[in-house]
């Protein structure tokens, strides 16, 4: 800490002592305190000097010999006599930021001494691994039943969802719950979800195969544009070309399961500007279906009043309410 850049820090107008001063910390936090402390102190010895000439400005009015240019080589002299002060005994005020600050410094006694503990390079830390627990594997297994008992959702059972429903209850009670996990971070009405999921599967008896009958889980019947990098299947689909039915072959976007389904859903209708709308209906269920029909999801001209219908039978209200969606 004593090299000749870290001198020049105690030149007020060399700054590359400052810098030096900044890198010698990393190795000696004690002799870096100890200069720190000295700046302080120059400081405080400045702003003190500069009050003193302010008190004595009002006898140098009239002065000639007081001038800006005179006052900016007073202040530099200035400057420079409080970091000569407080390089030498000083006031003594650094020694006590020292012994004050010292106490928090790792590896540095009261007095400002070394420890066996102290470090000052990284080959000083202990760098071994200490050994793995031969019970760890059995203690994750105990956090993992732990987990699964709080959360029967997470049991591998629950996770197995259907590829065909027996009836609208039975695809009620399996996709609302899904609904519901994506309606806390959307918004979206979880009823309405799952209503418009009933009307494009047909309550599940319908779901969108490719022609190997591979499950794709599409609930929304969106179908795989030049934007989908995923999986997709092809079937033959129904399109209302100026009010007339037709028979297209399409491709559709598949997914590994339900849940992803319900996520690209939400996310297919806030990356196209067109939803926008549609979207800030979310709190408003009857409206919602009837902007996502005006704004062109479907050709069906009845789409929007189709989803109002279903959302509103009694078997969908009575199994939402027992779920607790909409509290």
């Amino acid at each position: 800490m004593q090299d000749y850049q870290l001198q020049q820090a105690r030149v007020y107008t060399d700054f590359s002592g400052l810098n030096a001063l900044k890198n010698g910390a990393r190795d000696d936090k004690q002799a870096a305190l100890e200069e720190v402390a000295r700046q302080f102190e120059s400081i405080f010895l400045s702003e003190m000097l500069k009050s003193m000439r302010k008190a004595g400005d009002v006898l140098a009015e009239g002065n000639y010999l007081n001038s800006s240019q005179s006052e900016f080589y007073r202040d530099m002299f200035d400057s420079q006599m409080s970091l000569t002060m407080s390089g030498g005994q000083g006031t003594g005020l650094a020694d006590a930021l020292v012994r004050q600050l010292g106490k928090d410094i790792p590896g540095i006694d009261k007095e400002g001494a070394l420890l066996a503990s102290h470090k000052t390079a990284l080959a000083d830390y202990e760098r071994s691994i200490p050994p793995l627990s031969p019970r760890l594997p059995e203690r994750v297994e105990e956090v993992s039943e732990v987990e699964v008992d709080k959360n029967p959702a997470a049991s591998p059972e629950a996770q197995k969802m259907p590829e065909q429903f027996d009836s609208p209850e039975h695809f009620v009670r399996t996709l609302l719950p899904v609904a519901e996990s994506i309606s806390a971070d959307t918004g979206i009405d979880p009823k309405l979800m799952v209503a418009q999921a009933a009307l494009e599967t047909g309550w599940g008896k319908h779901m969108i195969r490719g022609d190997g009958s591979q499950h794709s889980y599409n609930l929304f019947g969106i179908k795989a544009d030049s934007r989908w990098e995923g999986d997709a299947v092809t079937i033959t689909t129904t399109e209302f070309r100026e009010g007339v039915p037709m028979k297209e072959r399409a491709d559709f976007r598949a997914y590994p399961d339900y849940e992803s389904s319900f996520r690209d859903y939400v996310s297919f209708l806030e990356s196209n500007p067109r939803y926008r709308d549609v979207l800030a209906s979310a709190d408003q269920p009857e409206v919602f279906a009837r902007k996502l029909q005006e704004a062109g999801y479907a050709t069906d001209p009845q789409y929007g009043e189709k989803i109002n219908r279903i959302m509103n039978r009694d078997s969908l209200m009575t199994l939402s309410m027992s779920n607790g969606a909409g509290e």
